[in-house]
């Protein structure tokens, strides 16, 4: 079986982790604090906060930015759900704007006819590891006084002209589950540069308890959302050893491109955009539209058959059964529905062989 994810792992993250189980000092310890400044260091933020997830990072920056009921935030349809969810935590109303064709990011054009004065933020999603374009969006957000929140879960380590994803928003959130750049098991990490929100939110993650209060004084009503020390441990050895497996990433993508373009030109691969570097996070590629929605999943399933994991990257949000109640409907988002009626996510790891590419692709040569 051909793996779809499979998280690079060595003996120094298990020396790491083991060092910290032998402490005694699991949680709320020196790991998590080192993990955090390193990460901050790495992004170029003042603040990081090592969380449970990156939903949890996302629903504590709706959170401390104040969103709630009556206020509208404006996002992607094409994302996982949680970029949804987070505001629905809130009491808020997610009002979806649909995606650029080339990129998948949120249209910047689509999102500025959204605006009404009831929207209080925008919520960005770096999709597939690609940075959304922030210059355009932080124009619309200071124009209209907007809070801009940033979905960077999939783009560790890649850069927008220059500057790191993840120093754009307000806040940013990165996630840290088994199939992203880097991984703690479960984990994210929430940056932001103001010590009022900073502070706001330490005392979310850990139960509404502030630094400056009793060991049970609960000032807020807050979450458990913290990381443990033992993935903390295992995250800093990750993100030290980040440039080496992002750049062991980029070969296997360059690969694949190679293999589709001379084999399966008919498939669109993830597209380049000048000065922005993608980071990446999975291997998606569109097929063309004569397999688009059934045939797509027919050559999913065919794939599996044949020992290779694969998966339907992503379905359209506002299609999904639990955001019914939101009041879309097929056709609101005819290119977020196109990408995802056509979308596939390929293997992707340090462990994929150029043989095993080879194989992939003539095995989808055979089915189609």
């Amino acid at each position: 079986m051909i793996k779809l994810a499979n998280p690079d792992i060595t003996s120094k993250e298990i020396a790491a982790v083991v060092k910290v189980l032998k402490s005694g000092t699991l949680s709320l310890g020196p790991e998590l604090e080192a993990f955090e400044k390193d990460f901050a260091r790495y992004v170029g933020r003042k603040y990081a906060l090592a969380v449970s997830s990156g939903t949890a990072g996302l629903h504590m920056a709706a959170n401390a930015l104040g969103i709630g009921p009556g206020d509208e935030v404006i996002t992607s349809p094409y994302s996982f759900i949680a970029s949804v969810n987070c505001i629905l935590y809130q009491r808020a109303k997610p009002v979806l704007a649909d995606i650029d064709p080339t990129t998948f990011n949120l249209d910047p054009q689509q999102a500025a006819a959204k605006v009404n004065s009831r929207t209080k933020a925008l919520l960005a999603v770096d999709i597939f590891g690609l940075p959304a374009d922030y210059k355009k969006l932080n124009a619309l957000c200071r124009k209209h006084n907007l809070e801009l929140i940033e979905d960077s879960c999939e783009a560790l380590g890649a850069r927008h002209h220059g500057r790191m994803a993840g120093s754009f928003g307000k806040i940013s959130v990165f996630g840290f589950y088994p199939n992203k750049q880097i991984t703690t098991g479960e984990g994210g990490m929430v940056l932001c540069d103001d010590p009022r929100i900073h502070r706001q939110m330490a005392a979310l993650r850990n139960q509404g308890r502030s630094s400056m209060g009793g060991w049970l004084a609960h000032h807020i009503l807050g979450y458990n959302y913290r990381m443990s020390d033992i993935s903390a441990a295992l995250g800093r050895v990750q993100l030290a050893r980040l440039p080496a497996m992002l750049e062991r990433r980029r070969r296997v993508a360059q690969n694949y491109k190679k293999l589709f373009a001379r084999h399966l030109p008919e498939f669109t691969v993830l597209q380049d955009v000048p000065g922005v570097e993608r980071s990446w996070f999975v291997f998606a590629v569109l097929a063309p539209p004569n397999l688009k929605g059934k045939k797509r999943d027919h050559l999913i399933k065919g794939l599996q058959r044949s020992g290779i994991q694969c998966a339907h990257y992503f379905p359209a949000l506002h299609l999904q059964p639990a955001l019914r109640s939101l009041g879309y409907k097929k056709g609101d988002f005819p290119v977020a529905e196109d990408v995802a009626s056509r979308s596939l996510a390929l293997p992707f790891h340090h462990k994929l062989t150029g043989a095993d590419q080879i194989r992939i692709v003539e095995t989808i040569r055979r089915i189609i």
